[in-house]
């Protein structure tokens, strides 16, 4: 017990995880995601959390009553300076038991998934003119090829 309180306040004095990058992600977002043939609308909202330690972004779509949402909570890993992204969504554990780790690249953030079944990638690209953001999202396979599963396109809600 004594441990963990040790270490619950030493990650406390570090503070917070600053990154300019993904505040541009903050908060509320019109997302159109065209996936299988089909476009989807979507609501996304992206705020800090845990002593600014991840960015969540909730993700839900437009039905009533709602069919897909997905928390996805944005780190960073110090030691393996690598970004980190938890994605859980509406079909449980066997889809959201592994941890993604994503490299910056200019404006983009290109997050790796191992799954059993292969590799997922979820490239996160901002675009600066146009203040709005993409994620693209393929799935791996075998030969080292990678092939579309969707992509989201966020527009900032206007208020």
């Amino acid at each position: 017990m004594v441990a963990l309180l040790a270490y619950a306040g030493s990650a406390q004095q570090r503070g917070g995880f600053t990154d300019p990058f993904l505040d541009n992600l903050t908060g509320e977002w019109n997302l159109r995601r065209s996936i299988r043939g089909q476009t989807v609308e979507n609501r996304v909202e992206a705020k800090w959390v845990l002593n600014h330690q991840f960015l969540l972004v909730e993700m839900s779509d437009a039905k009533t009553p709602t069919e897909y949402a997905a928390n996805i909570y944005i780190g960073f890993d110090d030691a393996k300076k690598s970004y980190v992204a938890h994605w859980l969504d509406v079909f449980g554990g066997a889809f959201s038991e592994t941890l993604g780790y994503g490299k910056r690249n200019g404006n983009k953030i290109i997050f790796l998934f191992e799954y059993p079944d292969g590799p997922f990638r979820n490239t996160f690209t901002w675009d600066e003119k146009q203040r709005s953001w993409n994620f693209l999202m393929q799935n791996g396979h075998k030969d080292g090829s990678w092939t579309l599963f969707a992509e989201d396109k966020l527009t900032k809600k206007q208020t």
